[in-house]
């Protein structure tokens, strides 16, 4: 997703992400711009679900609260291997993007 610099389609299934060893979904909200991981092997959908149309169903959960209800302002970022942590940080952007 960040290699082409453009949307998130098209995108694997979601049980080939996993059987490639991708175990996570970096997401980056758009309203506060934090970047947080989905574990993938825990999402409750078909595993023929392709990965871009997980999308619509991310929601921030710093947003919603303000907001007082669900609220949606994600994007898909990148498929990861791990989370994000100190050693691990974030996907970074290309210059110019959202």
């Amino acid at each position: 997703m960040l290699g082409y610099k453009g949307p998130a389609q098209p995108s694997p299934l979601l049980g080939d992400a996993l059987n490639a060893g991708y175990y996570y979904l970096e997401v980056r909200c758009l309203g506060c711009d934090t970047h947080q991981t989905v574990a993938l092997d825990i999402v409750r959908r078909p595993k023929t679900t392709l990965v871009h149309e997980l999308e619509r169903y991310m929601r921030c959960n710093q947003c919603s609260e303000r907001q007082g209800r669900p609220y949606k302002r994600s994007h898909l970022v990148a498929l990861r291997t791990n989370k994000i942590s100190a050693s691990e940080p974030a996907s970074v952007w290309w210059p110019g993007e959202r």
